[in-house]
């Protein structure tokens, strides 16, 4: 019989315990997980020429909020070059996917690359070739000549939940088949900076370079997430992994195989995170769903009737919380279906049918003045200096020469302006408040509508910032 002994006030007491917890524990974890699809894991190596070495997201100067790390601690995709290693070789992970050789595996790994080496899980090294790669969320395809290899099935990533146990495989500094395990840390995280889709799971399973394009697995054993990037002061794993969804990976990878490419949805707005304050002024009860700052001519969104101001909650079907699941899901609409999406207007909810279209190819690539200080205004503009716009500042900033409104020219530091994210190079277009809405084209109207604001009024600015609009709350 074992005995638990105890210490109270110094004296020895000694209980009994039950018989269930004689029993030996087993200790074989998740061996038989690992069994299971390690087979399907692969190493990749590939070498290329100097252009694409860096992958999305390699620049330590650029900052990445939200996340608590100063600017020198970027986001690391994969892989990580050791001394050993010239700049054109890289190496990273993969997963075969079918039985006839498709693997899936990060775009940096093989991005520019000339020469591709996949070595399977039993030592054998067979050559490459690339069937198709996306940028835009970090995804490529590499194919190689065999049949009856090893494969991995796809898991429905919606069903997974923060808390469940994950299972990490692939090559972290070129050791092959490591396995390493933890939980899903976070769900949905956007705004990472690794690629322009993103929409991550967040993972504390001990992740390094040399792991990107590698599973991450439920204690099914089904493909839940390939993982990509970590988030780290050294290069090295500090509990913060991202991983691309397995259903966001699976419509990717299905295009690329069949086409060499990716075929995106469009709706045809610019939109924005909710923020308390947007909330606040638009009458929200709760923060939920991506505000619409600007609704494109001609576009599916302007036929079908949605409008700039409109708070999308829904998107066939599903809820809309922010900006990276509202993109993600327009994306993966297929081109030319009807799509239900449902909106809150001046407070009340409306479905409207949207025919999603193909993205256009080029969507990504985007004298008189007034001093609020000197005008002894009494009210949040008071810490702008705008002016009005010009041909020449037109033509300066790529703008259509029709382009109305106010240039933003100063703004005061630590102003409620400053601390709500107005910039200099800000068009202001509209102002809203107390239930009005003033379109701004020139000089003459935001001089008209600051003289009506009041000292305590909370206010909206519409603003054009490098070619889309969003809207800005400033409260005094």
């Amino acid at each position: 019989m074992f005995i638990l002994s105890l210490l109270l006030a110094g004296t020895p007491i000694f209980m009994p315990v039950s018989h269930a917890a004689e029993q030996p524990l087993p200790l074989r974890g998740f061996s038989d997980i690992v069994k299971a699809v390690s087979p399907a894991v692969v190493f990749i190596s590939s070498v290329g020429n100097e252009d694409g070495q860096n992958g999305p997201g390699m620049d330590p100067s650029e900052p990445r909020s939200p996340f608590p790390f100063p600017p020198d601690a970027p986001p690391f995709p994969f892989p990580f070059h050791p001394p050993d290693q010239t700049p054109q070789e890289r190496s990273g992970s993969g997963i075969l996917i079918t039985p006839r050789g498709y693997i899936v595996t990060n775009n940096h790994v093989v991005e520019g690359a000339t020469e591709v080496i996949v070595t399977l899980s039993d030592k054998r090294e067979l050559k490459g070739a690339i069937v198709g790669t996306d940028p835009q969320t970090d995804l490529a395809v590499v194919v190689v000549k065999g049949n009856d290899l090893p494969s991995m099935q796809w898991s429905d990533s919606d069903k997974i939940e923060v808390g469940d146990l994950v299972l990490a495989i692939g090559s972290p500094f070129g050791l092959t088949q490591t396995v390493t395990m933890g939980i899903i840390s976070a769900l949905g995280r956007g705004n990472v900076g690794i690629a322009e889709y993103e929409d991550f799971i967040q993972t504390d399973a001990a992740i390094n370079p040399g792991n990107s394009g590698g599973p991450l697995v439920n204690m099914d054993g089904d493909l839940i997430g390939i993982n990509t990037a970590i988030f780290s002061r050294t290069g090295g794993s500090q509990g913060i992994g991202f991983a691309i969804p397995s259903n966001i990976a699976q419509h990717i990878v299905s295009s690329l195989i069949q086409t060499g490419s990716v075929v995106r949805g469009w709706l045809g707005v610019s939109i924005q995170d909710m923020t308390p304050a947007l909330a606040e002024a638009f009458g929200l009860q709760e923060m939920k769903g991506a505000l619409i700052g600007q609704v494109l001519a001609g576009s599916p969104a302007e036929k079908s009737g949605l409008k700039q101001g409109d708070i999308i909650v829904q998107y066939a079907g599903k809820p809309i919380d922010n900006v990276s699941q509202i993109r993600n899901a327009a994306a993966q609409s297929q081109v030319g279906t009807g799509v239900n999406v449902t909106v809150i207007r001046d407070g009340q909810e409306h479905t409207i049918q949207v025919t999603v279209a193909v993205r256009p190819a080029d969507l990504s690539s985007s004298t008189r003045s007034f001093s609020g200080e000197s005008e002894d205004l009494d009210n949040v503009l008071a810490d702008l200096r705008v002016r009005d716009l010009d041909l020449e500042t037109l033509a300066r900033l790529d703008l259509p020469s029709h382009t109305s409104g106010v240039l933003v020219e100063a703004v005061r530091p630590n102003s409620p302006a400053d601390r709500e994210g107005m910039r200099q190079g800000d068009i202001i277009q509209q102002i809203r408040f107390a239930g009005i809405q003033i379109p701004i084209t020139n000089m003459t109207d935001f001089q008209v509508a600051a003289r009506k604001i009041g000292k305590d009024d909370m206010i909206i600015l519409l603003v054009q910032r490098q070619g889309g609009s969003l809207f800005i709350p400033l409260q005094p």
